[in-house]
């Protein structure tokens, strides 16, 4: 029998709140790629922490290539080979990349080298990036890109990778895909956590499966089918989109030739951007994280307000110039995709969270009713299933994919005329993916006119009556969905919607 590459044996830790992770046993063999399945809040990320050495368990073993150890640190566990992508990245935002690169390797390496080393890296895995560029500039996506490189650099004998497609262009995702193997086909090990079950069942070999920090299930992905991994993961098949046909009403946004220079030297102009959104439709925009996609985020949120007063009309009222409050006052809301610092203060509760959006529960003179604040926290708390220690529990103590249900929750909850969403079910579990869809779908029906914005073509796909895809600050015709191919799009977002006559006349101009 091989030596397992990492084993662990009956790993239990406790939370005051929460009991995260109770008796997980799972091995590992070397060249394995392995996942670790799970909904949101099923220990996953608690489990892959201690196998890194950044969480220490209660009770338990640890066993890496035969030997025992106790990971008191990520350094520890990065000198013994093993590397991890976390979800929530690790990076300093006044650091440049490389920088941040640098910290996790060897010192005797001079930083020029090391920059060298992520442009070729980036070049060879489809991860482009700019080794000079400050942290605080980069995009979700690009800063993933970032903890994916730095973690290959490093030459790992076990890999932990925690959503590592999520900005990915389908052909970026096969490539990385041919990547992953061929490091399994050298040896290494690989812990793969993603919500996306096709791709368990396509690279994986193996799959344990959580629920309540427990382990439920074993399996080989590749002789199950979705329905079946939906049923291990959350003990019932989410249930299917309801599509209805869609009836367009009165233009609800309306951007006119949007044309912005980019605040900071490492960002995107926006270059002639035109399109609508109707009352009772969901348009989608896709593109890979780093094409313009904040820059116009920050534009039709009000967030920056630099644009000519008729370039952004809501409602057909001039609103290129108006902030965010201004905004949501015409009955626009809006979803960031950061979780922690913009959609949410990660100090404080989930009620008081509330009040960065939402007045409900102000009373005159600007006093807070808390009872009535708490209370609408709970109900959006139960609305949409999110597990969090009550109204008053801190933003930073829920998994990523609850608080994303929390703050998604807290927009729809508000009754919008305008929904603007950027990547509503990013690291979500497949039961919350399709809660959420389906509540952005009822607020369709309802009337409201919905922009998604999002690196998942399938969720684009699966909720959206009209796509566009945005590329280098430009943004391509519209297409009808049912009109559209994944390949196709995945040209488009590389930017070649103008070489390429696919698009059959866009259903829309």
């Amino acid at each position: 029998m091989t030596t397992p590459r990492l084993q662990l044996a009956n790993i239990t830790k406790r939370y005051p709140a929460v009991v995260a992770n109770s008796d997980i046993s799972l091995a590992v063999a070397p060249g394995e790629i392995h996942a670790v399945l799970g909904e949101n809040g099923a220990g996953k990320s608690t489990l892959m922490k201690i196998i890194y050495g950044s969480v220490k368990p209660d009770e338990g073993t640890v066993v890496f290539d035969g030997q025992t150890v106790n990971l008191r640190n990520p350094q520890q566990a990065r000198a013994l080979g093993i590397s991890m992508v976390f979800q929530h990245f690790s990076l300093f935002d006044t650091l440049t990349v490389a920088e941040n690169v640098w910290l996790g390797l060897d010192k005797s390496l001079q930083l020029a080298e090391v920059a060298r080393s992520i442009t070729a890296k980036a070049s060879e895995y489809g991860l482009d990036i700019d080794p000079s560029r400050p942290v605080h500039t980069l995009s979700v996506g690009e800063m993933q890109r970032v903890e994916i490189i730095r973690a290959l650099l490093t030459n790992p004998k076990l890999l932990i990778l925690d959503e590592p497609t999520s900005v990915l262009t389908p052909q970026a995702v096969v490539k990385l895909f041919g990547v992953l193997n061929k490091l399994a086909s050298e040896g290494c090990s690989i812990l793969y956590i993603s919500h996306k079950l096709h791709e368990i069942r396509e690279l994986c070999t193996a799959c344990t499966v959580l629920r309540g920090g427990k382990v439920t299930g074993v399996c080989n992905p590749q002789n199950e089918s979705n329905e079946s991994l939906s049923r291990l993961m959350i003990g019932a098949e989410p249930p299917p989109l309801k599509h209805r046909p869609v009836h367009a009403g009165a233009v609800a946004l309306h951007v006119d030739k949007l044309s912005l220079a980019r605040e900071d030297q490492f960002g995107v102009d926006l270059d002639g951007i035109s399109f609508e959104v109707r009352a009772g439709e969901v348009v989608g925009i896709a593109g890979v994280s780093g094409n313009g996609q904040k820059e116009l985020l920050y534009a039709l949120s009000g967030e920056d307000a630099r644009a000519e007063p008729a370039m952004v009309r809501v409602f057909d009222k001039q609103a290129g110039r108006l902030r965010p409050r201004a905004r949501r006052a015409l009955g626009l809301h809006f979803v960031p995709e950061e979780r922690l610092g913009r959609g949410a203060v990660p100090t404080l509760g989930l009620a008081h969270n509330l009040l960065l959006t939402r007045g409900n529960a102000v009373g005159k003179g600007g006093w807070i009713r808390t009872s009535a604040l708490e209370k609408q926290a709970r109900g959006i708390i139960e609305r949409f299933n999110v597990k969090a220690g009550g109204p008053n529990a801190a933003a930073r103590s829920l998994s990523g994919g609850n608080l994303q249900k929390f703050i998604v929750g807290r927009e729809i909850d508000a009754n919008p005329k305008l929904f603007i969403v950027a990547q509503p079910t990013w690291g979500v579990d497949v039961g919350a993916a399709a809660l959420i869809r389906s509540e952005i779908l009822a607020l369709r029906d309802a009337g409201c006119a919905v922009l998604v914005v999002s690196e998942e073509l399938d969720e684009l796909f699966d909720i959206s009556d009209r796509l566009h895809v945005i590329a280098k600050g430009r943004l391509s015709p519209s297409i009808d969905r049912a009109a559209a191919t994944l390949p196709q799009i995945g040209e488009w977002m590389s930017g070649l919607w103008d070489n390429k006559n696919n698009n059959k006349e866009a259903a829309h101009a």
